[in-house]
């Protein structure tokens, strides 16, 4: 079975609707040490849902990972990794933050315990939660 991932873009920069609009993208930009470890995870196949960050603060679309991890091309360190990723699905309804820490079953969430991280984990039960309240 593909493993789950939440992967946060900046709407100023990437929105979901640039990702529909290009069939597909690198994704890239990811710095932090932990957030790293998580891209460096993702395997083709893998599901991805894309959360804006910013004043958004919602979960708005579904994608699916079409390469393993790999070094960036455009940076010269080697440890920074990227993904190639396409569009499956918008969520028929945005799930914001508030939503989800509203859930009791998303305090370990890594969305709620650590903000700041880019790229997490998503358990069976947590995507199974999502999945519902997306709409997919």
């Amino acid at each position: 079975m593909a493993n789950r991932w939440l992967l946060k873009t900046d709407p100023e920069d990437y929105t979901y609707d640039d990702l529909e609009r290009d069939g597909r993208a690198v994704w890239d930009g990811v710095a932090n040490n932990m957030a790293l470890q998580n891209i460096r995870k993702i395997r083709k196949g893998d599901a991805l849902i894309i959360y804006h960050t910013g004043d958004q603060k919602a979960i708005v679309g579904l994608a699916v990972a079409t390469s393993d991890a790999y070094p960036d091309p455009s940076e010269k360190n080697e440890k920074l990794a990227v993904i190639d990723v396409k569009p499956r699905r918008r969520a028929k309804a945005a799930v914001t933050l508030a939503a989800i820490k509203a859930v009791p079953e998303f305090a370990s969430f890594p969305l709620v315990r650590l903000p700041r991280l880019s790229v997490m984990p998503i358990t069976e039960d947590e995507w199974q939660r999502l999945r519902q309240m997306a709409g997919w």
